[in-house]
């Protein structure tokens, strides 16, 4: 395997090396009330010498938390998606600051967290769920930060868009799985690594066949027994679409085929990802589960952040668990590496129409097994796209128009034969 070109993400090498280490970095935090985004924040104000935040997006639906981050961290400015959030956002803002006080700059509308990402920072940390992350990606990338990626969506989506925008070093993914990877392939070069073994908690159904599953409800796919998750990503865990879609990711971040990319289920959640090199050595970074180290990682990187999330105790006793993935229950991941070998659209196209599945199964119009079948249908009418690495924002945008309005088409012709 060649040394290059150079992958998205390589922990060899430093994208600002004149930066002063003793200068606290500029963040703008996307997506600042989410999971993400929240625990960020958090990070943040417990290092103060390490990092200011400048601005904050949110999707706009929780106006109150938004304006608490504003206050705590001094922010510049503050974006929000929905325009009709924009006024309740400066009420609340008001309320915080007080009546005298002068009061960061509300953006407002769907172009909102794009224009705050291409602002002056360091690092952009881009933790917006689902692919509305790719334009706020691209921005951050052009404008010359570096990109905290917790967006997965926006390089699987636009992945020939980020390549051809990122420079070398410029990316440090947040994702735990990557952020596993990024810090094992430091132990050497590309060419001796061997395999990338990604690993998955198995999510609330590990172990359950395929008839199984046929009966489980929305209920039961949210309870995932590790993490605390919103309901789109932690029902794409219960699917196993969420391991898919990160296969994808680390293709595309560290330029490895996908036949070297393997998918373990490990259900304690304890070693996040390993790295298998060519001498049979494999490296494994294991953390107790929290999401805090990963974003340390994509905020301070090269410089850790002492006590950024737990440790281990080792004078208790546990047991770590692997088990190989039954493919047969759960075809997500087989599908992503399709979707991810055929490029262009793809996986655009494997996005959008799962995101539209999900949301019928959390309503209640589609059975579980019906995400993945409904997913399946979609991605081979959609047929091998012709766009390659000429791929544009409208390509993606259009592609993903169509996935969606076919999976409802799907999805309501289910409910239709369901009833009849």
């Amino acid at each position: 395997m060649s040394d290059s070109p150079a992958p998205l993400a390589d922990p060899h090498r430093l994208f600002a090396p004149d930066e002063d280490p003793t200068a606290p970095r500029d963040i703008v935090i996307l997506g600042s009330t989410g999971s993400i985004g929240t625990q960020a924040v958090d990070l943040v104000l417990r290092n103060p010498d390490r990092f200011r935040v400048t601005a904050l997006s949110a999707a706009g639906g929780r106006v109150g938390l938004l304006a608490e981050q504003a206050h705590r961290l001094r922010v510049d400015t503050v974006a929000v998606a929905r325009e009709d959030a924009a006024a309740p956002l400066k009420e609340a803002l008001r309320g915080r600051f007080g009546p005298g006080g002068p009061l960061p700059e509300v953006l407002a509308g769907p172009d909102a967290a794009t224009a705050v990402a291409a602002g002056d920072c360091h690092t952009v940390l881009n933790g917006i769920t689902g692919s509305i992350g790719l334009a706020p990606t691209l921005a951050a990338l052009k404008a010359g930060h570096t990109l905290a990626l917790a967006n997965k969506e926006s390089l699987i989506v636009g992945g020939p868009l980020v390549k051809e925008l990122a420079a070398p070093g410029q990316i440090i993914p947040v994702d735990s799985e990557h952020a596993a990877l990024f810090q094992a392939l430091a132990a050497g070069p590309r060419s001796e690594v061997r395999k990338l073994v990604v690993t998955a908690s198995g999510g609330p159904f590990r172990g359950r066949t395929k008839a199984d599953l046929a009966r489980v409800t929305p209920e039961d796919a949210l309870a995932h027994p590790t993490w605390v998750m919103g309901p789109v990503i932690t029902v794409n865990s219960a699917t196993l679409v969420n391991k898919g879609l990160e296969v994808i990711e680390a293709h595309l971040l560290y330029d490895i085929p996908f036949e070297q990319i393997e998918v373990v289920v490990h259900p304690q959640s304890y070693v996040h990802s390993m790295v298998e090199f060519c001498d049979g050595s494999t490296l494994a970074q294991a953390t107790p589960p929290d999401m805090r180290g990963p974003i340390a990682l994509g905020l301070g990187w090269p410089r850790r952040v002492p006590d950024a999330a737990p440790a281990f105790d080792w004078t208790r006793a546990s047991s770590w668990e692997f088990f190989p993935l039954d493919t047969e229950a759960f075809p997500a991941v087989e599908l992503a590496r399709h979707v991810g070998r055929l490029a262009g659209t793809a996986p655009a196209v494997f996005n959008a129409a799962n995101e539209e599945c999900v949301d019928a199964f959390l309503n209640g119009a589609l059975p579980f097994n019906g995400i993945m079948e409904t997913v399946t249908e979609v991605v081979t009418e959609h047929g091998t796209p012709g766009t390659g690495t000429s791929l544009t924002v409208a390509d993606v945008l259009e592609a993903e128009t169509w996935a969606r309005a076919r999976a409802r088409e799907l999805t309501g012709k289910a409910i239709a034969e369901a009833r009849a």
